[in-house]
């Protein structure tokens, strides 16, 4: 059985992270451009539209689609920040911190070799490690309240 704080705690975590996912799913679906514009400047927007008509379709309906997975991630979050297993807490918490220390390593080995990607690399590494510090507070947290 579940203590109430440690419950709570997991179930603030996941509806951060749901929030986080959603709005940046939706906004990925619908306002890519504008996306692009904002994080990179209007040079580097263009360049990441794609230059041809048909570059601009494949663009769009890969980010379409890249943010319709993130936002189903976000409601999956979500329904999961309503799970008072204890034992599946913690296990989904490990998942999550290992998932967003994976995504730094992408970004740290990967990304920061594309041009056009290289200064925005660090912000975004930034990023996944303080999303995947909020899943270690979860677990530090619970097994002190377990061991105490």
């Amino acid at each position: 059985m579940s203590s109430p704080s440690s419950s709570s705690a997991f179930s603030v975590i996941c509806i951060l992270h749901s929030l986080i996912a959603i709005t940046s799913g939706t906004l990925m679906m619908f306002h890519m451009k504008e996306i692009y514009t904002f994080t990179h400047g209007l040079d580097i927007a263009l360049k990441l539209m794609g230059s041809t008509p048909h570059d601009q379709l494949l663009i769009r309906t890969s980010d379409s689609f890249s943010g319709l997975l993130l936002f189903s991630i976000g409601l999956l979050i979500f329904m999961v920040s309503f799970v008072k297993d204890v034992e599946f807490q913690t296990f989904f918490a490990k998942g999550c911190t290992v998932l967003h220390v994976f995504m730094a390593l992408w970004r740290v080995y990967f990304e920061r070799r594309v041009d056009v990607l290289a200064w925005d690399w660090l912000r975004q590494t930034v990023g996944d490690i303080l999303l995947a510090f909020s899943w270690v507070f979860f677990l530090v947290y619970s097994w002190r309240e377990k061991y105490d």
